[in-house]
């Protein structure tokens, strides 16, 4: 009975190393994978803002004195020449004043002409004429000044462009402090809006933006970044940005909302096939071959595109992806490559053939 037993012992121990060999034959098979080499493309964020229009010149027009509005001179919405009048103030006492400058004038070139006369006979001094000569500017200085303020009673427009609603009146007083109307020139439009401090060192004077106004959705249209801003908001750590577009047929107004979106592709990584990332306990991985191995690289998702995922993580540029067989391996399992299956050309038009035959059938 002993050595009954002690002869099953070892054929067990027998059986039992042979399956072990088996298995880690098994273990040690290669796996067929199939293999891409890594790519490195430019990861394209889309960013969006919300930016408001306004013109490329504007200002508030103010008058330069105080006084009574006799005319009013434009209409809103008008489009005005740089020069045009706009606003008429009374100017009676102005106009006083140059007529007593001229005549100051007049006077003095009358008493430094007699000086002149008699210059020669040494009846009148030097400095009798100097002080004749400084009564003439004095007096010329004066009617200058008079001119100057009687121009200020009309209020014209500083440049050409579309004037904008007013809320005086003939009759009404205005001071200095008052504001007339305001003037835009509005045939290019500036659109600012704010972008993320991460995208500061993407976005360059000459690159184009697309902008899409909110009363036109459908029709965006191209605007070139002219300015950004010199520094980052504290509070909200956006920075303005100055996009440029041409106004054409004057389709829009200043202060129009506008939808800015721009692509942002400053940041280059790794893309491989979507079928490649494999999911675990642990997050996103893939798998690499070296050295005939499969290596476990995690990754972390940043963008898709066109069937590529574009990851972060540590790959290098001679890195092969494993796209296909990634369910069967395992961090340092033994790989072979293989190549994809495909379909014969010749078969394919077979098929294709077949299946428009029973598409017919079916018809």
């Amino acid at each position: 009975m002993t050595f009954l037993n002690r002869s099953l012992g070892m054929l067990g121990a027998v059986l039992l190393a042979a399956c072990s060999s088996e298995s880690g034959e098994r273990d040690e098979e290669a796996v067929p994978v199939v293999a891409e080499d890594v790519r490195f493309l430019p990861e394209q964020v889309e960013v969006e803002a919300i930016g408001t229009a306004r013109a490329v010149t504007s200002a508030e027009i103010y008058p330069e004195s105080a006084g009574r509005v006799v005319r009013v001179m434009f209409s809103a919405g008008d489009f005005v020449r740089a020069g045009q009048p706009l606003l008429q103030l009374d100017a009676r006492q102005e106009r006083l004043a140059v007529d007593a400058a001229r005549v100051q004038v007049l006077e003095a070139e009358q008493l430094l002409g007699r000086y002149r006369r008699i210059e020669d006979t040494g009846a009148i001094s030097e400095s009798q004429i100097e002080a004749g000569e400084t009564a003439l500017s004095s007096a010329q200085v004066a009617l200058r000044q008079a001119q100057a303020e009687l121009a200020d009673r009309v209020i014209r427009a500083p440049f050409s462009g579309h004037i904008g609603l007013t809320e005086i009146d003939p009759g009404d007083r205005v001071s200095d402090a008052t504001p007339i109307a305001q003037i835009d020139q509005r045939s290019r439009l500036y659109i600012d809006f704010p972008a993320p401090e991460e995208v500061f060192a993407t976005l360059r004077e000459g690159q184009v933006v697309q902008v899409a106004a909110f009363s036109d959705p459908d029709n965006p249209i191209d605007a070139r970044i002219v300015s950004t801003d010199s520094r980052i908001a504290s509070d909200s750590r956006n920075f303005v940005v100055r996009a440029a577009i041409a106004n054409t047929g004057d389709r829009f107004r200043p202060g129009m909302s506008f939808r800015v979106r721009f692509t942002r592709n400053d940041v280059t990584r790794a893309a491989v096939a979507e079928e490649a990332i494999v999911w675990g306990g642990e997050g996103s991985h893939l798998f690499v071959v070296r050295d005939g191995e499969a290596a476990r690289v995690p990754v972390t998702i940043t963008s898709r595109r066109d069937g590529l995922a574009l990851v972060d993580g540590a790959l290098q540029d001679s890195d092969r992806v494993i796209v296909e067989g990634v369910q069967k391996i395992r961090d340092g399992q033994a790989i072979r490559l293989v190549r994809p299956v495909t379909a014969p050309e010749a078969d394919v038009e077979l098929r294709q053939a077949s299946e428009a035959n029973d598409g017919q059938d079916g018809g």
